[in-house]
């Protein structure tokens, strides 16, 4: 089971979790994918093995994705069709300069309506369009921690459905 935390940091809403192992990150990839929609950007970061790709695994696992996850490294991105949406996965650590992200023509994945999850979001700055959700991913003394911050209002959307704190839309008084 995975306990959200609220940042006490108002000016920016995060969710804190920790995870005890790798079950617990992929369970808390589970419960992202249930929160998706459609233009989400999702940024990972944290060192080398802090879960990303578990994290990444997750969530296409939650989506009905059986084959094999692996870091898109040496690929840049993989494509996946699950469920409802097209997914994906980027990894732009072995990118040496940020304009090999425009070189590589990866622009046009980001303002489509797929889901983009990125790993080293940081090595294809400037040019890489704005998160909706960060999410950092950190060693701990007790397995490892999680901290998703919303970026946009289609990110709090979706750490409010995380939470079960959503609210009805308002309606405007009778007349």
């Amino acid at each position: 089971m995975i306990d959200f935390i609220h940042s006490p940091d108002d000016n920016e809403p995060a969710l804190n979790a920790q995870l005890a192992d790798e079950a617990a990150t992929l369970a808390l990839g589970a419960k992202l994918a249930a929160v998706l929609e459609p233009t989400l950007k999702i940024w990972l970061s944290g060192d080398l093995g802090s879960g990303k790709t578990t994290l990444t695994r997750g969530v296409l696992r939650a989506l009905g994705h059986q084959g094999p996850v692996k870091s898109p490294t040496y690929s840049l991105i993989e494509p996946y069709v699950v469920s409802r949406l097209h997914l994906y996965h980027f990894d732009f650590y072995r990118m040496n300069f940020p304009e090999e992200f425009l070189d590589a023509g990866l622009e046009e994945y980001f303002s489509g309506t797929g889901v983009c999850i990125v790993e080293w979001p940081q090595q294809a700055a400037p040019y890489l369009a704005a998160p909706d959700l960060l999410v950092a991913l950190a060693a701990h003394e007790d397995g490892r921690q999680a901290r998703i911050t919303a970026k946009t209002e289609t990110g709090q959307r979706c750490i409010d459905r995380l939470t079960g704190n959503t609210t009805p839309p308002q309606t405007a008084p009778q007349a």
